[in-house]
Parts: C-alpha cells; sequence; structure tokens
C-alpha cells in the first residue's frame, strides 16, 4: 500500500498540474512522475543528487517490481494520460536541444523500396567549437572542458522513470488497419520523427528463395496475411514459426490485467511488432538486466537481417544463440527481467524443441538486403563504384579503423566491445536517466547499414554523419572533412 508521504506527493503533483495548465507555468526542471517509479527506482534520491550535482547512487532500494497495485485503474489512466502532453514536451525539448530534427533527405540515396535516407551530421555542437577543434582535442580535455556533445550522450526514453515498449504511430496504425489489435500506450507515444527511421513496411529477404526478391510483396507481415504469403515458399517448420514470430504475447505494457499501459485488456507483442518483416521499425524499449531504473539503457530495436552469420544476440546481452535470444524475449525482456511479474502477467513460456527451434529456423533464414555494387567477398566492384566510394573503402580498412571489428564480407568480428565513452564526460542526469557509460556494445553487422536508422545500441546516431562524427572522435582518427564524406559514401553501398 503507498504511505501517507507517497499520497501526498502525488495529489502535490496533480495539484501543481493543474495549476500550471491553468496559468499556462512552463516547468523546466521540476521532476513530474508520470507514473509510479517501479520499485528499486529511488527517482526522488537520483533527482535530488542531480540538483546538488552529486555522484550517481550506487543501488536502488530493491530489484523487484510491486504486485499489487494499489492505485485504481480508472485513477492511472486520468493522471497518466493528464500528464502525457507534459511528459512528451519535455522530452521533445530534450531532442532538440540535442539534434537537429528537420527533414533534409539525401540526393538520389534511399533505402532498399525507396524512402530516402537523412543526410547531415544532425548532433548540435557545444557553442563556440568545431567538429575540427573537437577532434584536436584529448579524451581528458573534452571531458574537463565539458565539451562533449549533448547528441553523443546516452539517449533517454521518451519517459525513463516509466520506460517499456513504444512503438511508432504508422505501425500502430498499420497493425490496428489489419488486425484490430492496437499499440496505443494511454501514458507515452514514440519520440524520433519518421523521417528518421527505417522505411515501413521494409522488405523481407529469405537466403533460401533470392530469385523471389521482397517475399513481403511490399506489406506488413502479420498474423492476417503470413499465411497467403509464405504458403508453398517455406518448409512447414518454418512456417510454423513464423506464425509464432506474429503472434501476440502478454507483455509488460500490453497485457490483460489492470497493470498495463493499454486502455483495454490486451492480447500483448509479437516479435515481429519491433522486429517487422524480419528488420525494425526503431521501436524503443529500455534493457531488463539493469537497475536501478535510472540506470537502465534504451533500446534501438536491432535487424533480424543475416542472423545466421552472427554468434551473438541482443545488442549488450552477449547471448550465444539465436534460440536463446527468441527464448530470452519471451521470458525475460517482455517483462523487464522479472519472472514475478511475468507469472502474474501471463509469460508465454515456449516449448524449446518444438516453438522456439522452429522461430529460431525462420529466422536463420533473413537475408540481407541486395547490394548491387559489393563482390562476393563484401568488397567494392571497381567497375560500378565511384571515386568517392572506393577513397571510403580504403579508409574503412585503413586510417578508420572500422574493420577492426567490421571485417568484410558480413561487417563483423561476432564480438562485443567497450568504446569506454565514459572518458569524454562526467556522469550526468539526462532525461531521467544516469549518463555514465555504455559498456561492452555487440558489433553490430554493417550490411544494409543505409536501411537501419538511427544508429547505436540505443539509436542516439540519426544518420551515417553522425556515426562517422562519433567514432572519429571515440577512436582518436582526426579524420578530415572529405575523408568523412568518402566514408559515408562507401557505408551507403553496404
Amino acid at each position: 500500500m503507498k504511505t501517507r508521504v507517497q499520497v501526498s506527493r502525488t495529489a502535490w503533483v496533480a495539484a501543481v498540474l493543474a495549476v500550471s495548465a491553468l496559468l499556462g507555468w512552463k516547468w523546466t526542471h521540476l521532476e513530474l512522475d508520470a507514473a509510479p517509479p517501479l520499485a528499486g527506482t529511488p527517482q526522488n534520491e537520483a533527482g535530488a543528487a542531480k540538483d546538488r550535482g552529486a555522484a550517481p547512487p550506487k543501488r536502488g532500494t530493491t530489484s523487484y517490481a510491486p504486485v499489487a497495485m494499489a492505485e485504481p485503474f480508472h485513477e492511472l489512466v486520468r493522471r497518466m494520460s493528464a500528464a502525457k502532453p507534459i511528459v512528451m514536451r519535455k522530452h521533445r525539448e530534450l531532442l532538440e536541444e540535442r539534434y537537429d530534427l528537420s527533414n533534409r533527405p539525401a540526393r538520389g540515396v534511399t533505402m532498399s523500396r525507396g524512402k530516402p535516407i537523412q543526410e547531415g551530421v544532425r548532433v548540435k555542437l557545444p557553442l563556440g567549437v568545431t567538429w575540427e577543434e573537437l577532434s584536436e582535442m584529448s579524451p581528458e580535455e573534452i571531458k574537463h572542458r565539458g565539451l562533449w556533445p549533448k547528441g553523443f550522450l546516452p539517449l533517454p526514453h521518451p519517459n525513463h522513470a516509466e520506460g517499456g515498449m513504444v512503438f511508432p504511430l504508422h505501425h500502430i496504425l498499420e497493425l490496428k488497419r489489419q488486425t484490430g489489435r492496437d499499440l496505443t500506450r494511454f501514458d507515452l507515444d514514440f519520440d524520433l520523427p519518421e523521417h528518421f527511421l527505417p522505411e515501413y513496411p521494409p522488405p523481407m529477404y529469405l537466403t533460401t528463395r533470392t530469385d523471389l526478391g521482397d517475399v513481403s510483396r511490399g506489406q506488413l507481415v502479420t498474423l492476417a496475411n503470413y499465411y497467403e504469403l509464405f504458403n508453398g515458399i517455406l518448409n512447414p517448420k518454418q512456417l510454423e514459426g513464423l506464425r509464432l514470430l506474429v503472434t501476440p504475447f502478454p507483455q509488460q505494457q500490453f497485457n490483460a490485467t489492470a497493470d498495463r499501459r493499454s486502455l483495454r485488456p490486451h492480447r500483448g507483442v509479437s516479435c515481429f511488432d519491433c522486429h517487422v518483416n524480419g528488420h525494425t521499425n526503431a521501436a524503443t524499449h529500455l534493457v531488463g538486466d539493469i537497475r536501478p531504473q535510472e540506470f537502465r539503457h534504451r533500446i534501438d530495436t536491432p535487424s533480424l537481417r543475416g542472423v545466421n552469420i552472427q554468434r551473438l544476440f541482443g545488442s549488450q546481452r552477449a547471448l550465444k544463440t539465436i534460440e536463446d535470444f527468441t527464448e530470452f524475449e519471451q521470458r525475460a525482456a517482455y517483462f523487464d527481467g522479472d519472472p514475478v511479474i511475468a507469472t502474474k502477467k501471463g509469460v508465454n513460456v515456449l516449448e524449446r524443441g518444438s516453438q522456439v527451434h522452429f522461430m529460431a529456423e525462420f529466422q536463420a533464414i533473413l537475408d540481407f538486403p541486395p547490394a548491387p555494387k559489393l563482390r562476393w567477398d563484401g568488397k567494392l566492384d571497381p567497375a560500378k563504384a565511384t571515386a568517392a566510394e572506393l577513397r571510403g573503402q580504403e579508409l574503412f580498412f585503413g586510417k578508420a579503423k572500422c574493420a577492426v571489428c567490421h571485417p568484410a564480407p558480413y561487417y563483423t568480428d561476432n564480438l562485443m566491445h567497450n568504446l569506454r565513452t565514459e572518458r569524454f564526460y562526467k556522469p550526468q542526469w539526462v532525461g531521467g536517466r544516469w549518463a555514465a557509460g555504455d559498456g561492452p556494445i555487440k558489433t553490430f553487422t554493417l550490411r544494409g547499414i543505409k536501411d537501419s536508422p538511427p544508429y547505436l545500441h540505443d539509436g542516439r546516431l540519426l544518420t551515417l554523419e553522425d556515426t562517422v562524427e562519433f567514432f572519429n572522435l571515440v577512436l582518436e582518427l582526426k579524420l578530415t572533412p572529405q575523408e568523412k564524406k568518402d566514408l559515408v559514401a562507401f557505408l551507403r553501398c553496404l
């Protein structure tokens, strides 16, 4: 049950919101809880530490979330719906402080189905410094002077204290049209503009039927159409695996209990709600394997294309097989790594020998998109590449050191690397989370990379140009402006 102190805090927040709405006040430093924090989430303590400039807390009060909900569901909906505009406005201001969010597509460069990719560095520089000047500084100097660009800091969830799965609007609308299932949250919306996201729906390619091209035929693959699209193309095991991948199961925010973030009791979320058509729609969530809440990392949904050549799964978890990853998602990631809450909300325990194996077998035939300028060894065909692309390839395998972690032909070493980004900035409070380092990150394959924005494990890098600037600083490369352009030209060929 809530203590009297907690109740009075909730009442105080509600009163402040009401008065603010009447008077048009704009709060920029007030930490408004959009929802009661998860157990183990000392928001008050973290906010106080932030205001004092103190070090982040070492641990939370508990690892567990509350099982019994003291607040009636209709009150939860009323309170969180009222706070939603403030929460989203506050997060939008954070994004605009970090990035240039304008729609500036690259001329003549598109994703596999024709969506223009965004060009240019979108991370905003600190006042009075250029990218070239930053690249001449040591990590220690950048850290001491507080010059690490805000867009290179870890990207927080739209409401980090609440967390959970959030889906882009275009996916919500198409899924609802096809199946009637609604992934709208009454407390939160997706945050990044659509022009920075992968094309939708993305094409699907199969290693077993390369002659067919996009086997999705330009459609979002769901429970409503998977059989019509794939019967006669897949074997029975693969077809059953695909059925399970598009079947919704209960999840932390979308379930049939009163502890949910959908207005109506919900069937749940399918694997392909995030990994759309075996690729990604950039849906976001928080990792389940970190506590307290303000240290959890945001997730940018990784693509499943080419998992057959990968040996590590999960952006920071280092799971060893696609079967492990599939089972882990249902048992743990769907419920923030909390088996108690998973039991409460109706976890679907997959059977390893048939269901998990079938799902993995289908995932293992998801192919990369075509790359017309690449040879069989993954490198450029000189007869098809431009001079800039060839210069970029030379940089990739030379001065830029990209191939140390991303060797051809699939551009991954199947390892994890700790970039130690904390060399460049002091621990700091960023939009409801403590930015205190990233830890080891899986080396993602770069094949088809132009189809998969935004970049890095949490999506903090909106364009390939942002990514090149980030690694130019992190790896201390000192690339020239022309070399950066050439490198981007090569990456677009992959």
